[in-house]
């Protein structure tokens, strides 16, 4: 902002004053913290020397050219060659536009600048969770021996529910605000790495591009997309087809952190008033007016809550959160954004049929969640006795217990963390537009890798509580795949009057799950007959009919395929 004359009219200096208010604040980019965080011991360098090794790092890979294929980078950091395709492939899903040269399935190279700003963030350490202000009170309902035990046993699905506040997680701008704060402490580094060295003295030496300074944007952005070169004023307006000349490195430096600062303080003002205010509407980051959906019934914007004014907005994605018996379903009209997240849901039923780029399922328990169709990646986390049926590039599992994974996707389930008693299976739903759906989001049916889990270690260095210091990992806890005799299809409720080309599940089953099927068909076509063959009076059909219904229930509650069926029997 242009300096203010000290005699300045006081008109002026108030629309100077506006116009500072009304700055765009700049943001960290969720993605690339959410879901950019590979628990490999090999890309998370000790903070000390973390510039160092990642300086040696660009000198060993830049000489081959400005691009990094998996080959090299497998090379240069000593890591397996699945290791470092799983790095570019979640590098892929996380980049805030799509790299033709790596792909959308990392299977190409990186650019150099994307790749050092991959590996630099993985030294990032998750937010803490505030403990818990009544923790023996919750001891009984979620004892220490669990197999959640320590940091798990703090977050667990029955504790939330039971405590009924979400005042010792972290709230969305509690992380936002750790991000930025990382982001303030390692810039100078960052700029340092993608800084060129040209001749000079002292702060004169180191340079950036404005395309290098547009890399950036994987860590940065502001809210209404504005690109961070026209938001700068030292490269904005320039002349495309003259490049702009490069700017010191301190210059950017002081631009960022001037930013930051403002934004920090920003979010600083907005958690105050959240904390003193005892109205939880006065709460940007609690949706749940937002996510609010009557039991059966298609969600909508809540009356006198209009979108634009939704402080939440910004953040370009939609919240489900908190619920309990009963069924949500959010339809491609009722989403913000291109991310969904699901919050400590139980015992429910929840339906996303929407084309997506990331989904989050954090904290829930006996409750069905449906994922229709999500780009990029979707990360379950905490979840105990939740069935995930999704359809999804990737899917990244963590610290789950008696989960059920029903997959349509097309690259390996990554599963890390303290994992117990996890099954797969394929994908096994369709609603009308899936089809449509799949194809906006670039999702491939003829592709299903379900059964090909690909498993990490159990402690995850970017959560500072996941383990005690010391603690040696270990392999994480795979998944088996369901009996075929257990799989069944998923019938989704037609709530409403939906068109479209899909009448049957797109994905593929395998031979056994499909001899399953036609074996289950042929008994249910054996056993009509038969009760139709039944020459009995109406008063003995009414007794048949209560106790097939009966048996029925017991079947569902038997095989945890309860959730939806029962929200509908009670």
């Amino acid at each position: 902002m242009a300096d203010v004359p000290l005699d300045a009219p006081a008109a002026a200096t108030s629309a100077a004053a506006d116009a500072d208010a009304a700055a765009p604040a700049l943001r960290p980019r969720r993605e690339a913290f959410e879901h950019g965080l590979l628990p490999i011991p090999k890309l998370v360098f000790p903070e000390g020397t973390l510039t160092q090794t990642l300086s040696q790092l660009k000198e060993r890979l830049a000489p081959a050219g400005p691009r990094v294929g998996a080959a090299a980078l497998a090379e240069a950091l000593q890591i397996p060659a699945e290791q470092a395709a799983l790095a570019l492939g979640t590098l892929a899903a996380v980049l805030p536009a799509e790299d033709p040269g790596l792909g959308d399935d990392g299977a190409g190279a990186a650019d150099l600048r994307d790749l050092l700003l991959f590996l630099y963030i993985q030294s990032y350490k998750r937010l803490v969770p505030r403990a818990h202000k009544d923790s023996p009170a919750v001891a009984d309902v979620w004892p220490s021996t669990s197999a959640f035990d320590g940091y798990l046993s703090a977050l667990s699905p029955i504790q939330l529910v039971r405590s009924n506040s979400r005042r010792f997680m972290p709230s969305q701008a509690d992380e936002e605000a750790h991000q930025l704060s990382y982001l303030q402490k390692h810039m100078g580094n960052i700029l340092t790495l993608l800084a060129d060295s040209v001749d000079g003295e002292g702060d004169e030496s180191m340079v950036l591009t404005m395309e290098t300074f547009e890399h950036l944007g994987f860590l940065l952005q502001f809210p209404e997309g504005t690109p961070l070169s026209q938001a700068a004023s030292f490269f904005a307006n320039s002349d495309p087809d003259m490049p702009a000349a490069p700017v010191p490195a301190a210059m950017v430096h002081d631009w960022l952190l001037q930013h930051i600062a403002s934004s920090l303080e920003c979010t600083a003002e907005k958690l105050t008033a959240k904390e003193n205010s005892q109205q939880a509407a006065s709460d940007p980051d609690v949706p749940m007016a937002d996510a609010i959906t009557d039991t059966r019934s298609h969600s909508s914007t809540p009356t006198g809550t209009s979108l634009l004014n939704n402080p939440g907005h910004y953040r370009s994605t939609t919240f489900v959160e908190g619920f309990s018996k009963t069924s949500v379903i959010k339809q491609a009209s009722d989403m913000k954004g291109h991310s969904i997240k699901v919050l400590n849901c139980h015992d429910s039923a929840i339906y996303i049929l929407a084309p997506l780029k990331y989904a989050t399922v954090y904290g829930c328990s006996d409750t069905t969640v449906v994922l229709g169709a999500i780009g990029k990646v979707v990360k379950v986390e905490h979840c105990e006795r939740v069935q995930i049926i999704a359809a999804s590039k990737r899917i990244f599992i963590a610290n789950c217990r008696e989960c059920v994974f029903y997959l349509g996707v097309n690259h390996q389930p990554l599963i890390v963390g303290d994992n117990h008693k996890l099954q797969v299976a394929p994908f096994n739903t369709y609603y009308p537009q899936l089809g449509e759906h799949l194809a906006q989001v670039g999702v491939d049916p003829n592709v299903n890798k379900w059964d090909q889990p690909f498993v990490l270690g159990v402690v995850d260095p970017h959560d500072s509580l996941s383990h005690p210091a010391g603690v040696s990992d270990v392999q994480a806890e795979s998944a088996t795949c369901l009996d075929p005799d257990l799989f069944t299809n998923f019938v989704i409720p037609s709530w409403f009057e939906t068109q479209g080309p899909t009448k049957y599940n797109p994905f593929t089953l395998p031979e056994l799950y499909w001899a399953s099927q036609r074996k289950k068909h042929a008994s249910l076509e054996d056993i009509q007959k038969k009760i139709r063959e039944l020459e009995v009076d109406d008063n003995r059909k009414k007794e048949l009919a209560c106790a097939i219904h009966a048996q029925f229930k017991d079947w569902l509650y038997g095989f945890r395929q309860y959730t939806p069926a029962l929200l509908f029997a009670r």
